[in-house]
């Protein structure tokens, strides 16, 4: 019998790669999505739903006729440097969606497998790669939104034995990616280049900070491992690559496979206030719990980035 599974922020970017995950599974998906957005991929045989999580009763309702057994709680603001200018969303979309969530099982007596997806950025900054049991001390609003994230689900596990699942995932890229992200950001500007829509400039902020950057595609299997695998409610799980990179050196990755010379200039403006120099994960306690480990390489994933956005600088310059 299939499970019944619902994702919500399924339109967005790791949604929509999700559902292609969860396609080939014996599934039963709805998917939820916020009123006046449209998905990335229709997904298939997927059944949409439209639910603004910021309302409690309309959370209570979807629930109470979806009785689903897993949940993959996608919702919510995704950006670091967005969150500076935009705090009072930021908290509403992290934090206030997934109270709601997990107050309307609690009122509906439901007790699904419920997976967030918190972030690296929770922690305390350290010049290695970090372990779930270093400190915590987030140094953006959205850090700070995705901690008490956790909370939340960490509440819910021990008063009310919903189990929530945490994981703390470290920088994902891949194709439908928003180009507010620097991967993305390189390969649309190189492909407007490419077509003769720009100068040839890649504007970039900071490019000697070091990321952990993954394929969002190994980043869902990872989730899809924790749901269906034996990790543990109630605790966090790195969902890392392993490996890190400055960001100069990926913006040489790219720079590569450009079609035409291209010189890189700094703006001022892609810099954030406060930035993190060095994060890396150890995915250690997730390899053990499930067996994951990162497939697919940093080269392929820029390769599926230039040629996504080559696309779609063909189809819209």
């Amino acid at each position: 019998m299939a499970a019944r599974v619902l994702v919500t922020g399924a339109a967005g970017f790791v949604g929509s790669h999700l559902l292609e995950l969860l396609a080939q599974d014996a599934t039963e998906v709805v998917a939820w999505q916020r009123p006046g957005t449209e998905p990335l991929v229709a997904g298939h045989g997927v059944r949409w739903v439209t639910v603004e999580m910021l309302d409690r009763g309309a959370v209570q309702a979807a629930l109470r006729s979806i009785q689903p057994e897993m949940i993959y709680h996608l919702a919510g603001l995704p950006h670091v440097g967005d969150s500076w200018g935009k705090t009072r969303d930021t908290f509403e979309g992290n934090v206030l969606a997934s109270h709601h969530l997990f107050d309307a099982l609690r009122r509906e007596g439901l007790k699904p497998r419920v997976l967030i997806t918190s972030t690296a950025f929770v922690y305390q900054p350290v010049d290695r790669a970090l372990l779930e049991s270093d400190a915590v001390c987030p140094n953006s609003p959205y850090g700070t939104s995705k901690l008490a994230q956790e909370m939340v689900a960490m509440r819910a596990w021990e008063d009310d034995g919903i189990p929530g699942l945490i994981a703390r995932a470290f920088n994902h890229i891949g194709p439908r990616q928003s180009p507010t992200f620097v991967a993305p950001s390189i390969a649309r500007q190189i492909a407007a280049i490419e077509a003769g829509h720009a100068e040839p400039v890649l504007k970039m902020g900071n490019l000697e900070t070091r990321r952990d950057l993954m394929d969002v595609r190994d980043t869902v299997k990872a989730y899809r491992a924790m749901m269906t695998k034996s990790a543990a409610p109630g605790i966090p799980y790195n969902v890392s690559s392993g490996t890190s990179v400055v960001i100069r050196e990926l913006v040489d990755l790219f720079l590569d496979r450009a079609k035409v010379p291209i010189r890189i200039e700094q703006d001022p403006a892609k810099f954030r206030p406060v930035d993190t120099a060095f994060l890396q994960g150890d995915h250690g306690r997730l390899t053990a719990d499930t067996g994951w480990t990162p497939q697919i390489p940093l080269g392929q994933t820029v390769n599926d980035l230039l040629d996504y956005w080559r696309g779609q600088t063909a189809v819209r310059p």
